[in-house]
């Protein structure tokens, strides 16, 4: 079974406990990193029906669409799922700052060799 998730062609998320894979997202041009967040089966599913990136809000508990409020909604150019497919690579166009702070990424501060935050905004 394992082998056919890792070298098969159906898509079968190995979701954990709470149901969730980890979504991580990069600008489709520069590579950046821009954000970390959680899928579910609906949040998958809506994003490949819609191409717009959606997920699944722990501290909320329901599902949101990215940019369903501030409109820095994220356009996904291409879906990966990693090789025992619990995780998930999201290439996006993003139509403004990905992080809820405002910031073009959500890592924008450096851990210095002190543990200090280092803001690179």
């Amino acid at each position: 079974m394992d082998q056919d998730r890792e070298n098969g062609t159906a898509l079968r998320p190995r979701f954990d406990a709470a149901g969730l894979v980890t979504g991580v997202v990069t600008d489709a041009s520069t590579g950046e990193l821009l954000m970390v967040a959680h899928l579910n089966a609906e949040a998958i599913a809506r994003t490949i029906e819609s191409g717009e990136a959606h997920f699944w809000s722990r501290s909320r508990g329901r599902l949101w669409r990215k940019g369903e409020t501030s409109g820095n909604v994220l356009r996904v150019v291409e879906m990966r799922i990693d090789c025992d497919q619990d995780a998930i690579w999201l290439r996006a166009e993003a139509a403004g700052p990905a992080c809820h702070t405002g910031a073009r990424s959500c890592f924008y501060r450096r851990i210095d060799g002190d543990g200090t935050l280092v803001d690179e905004r």
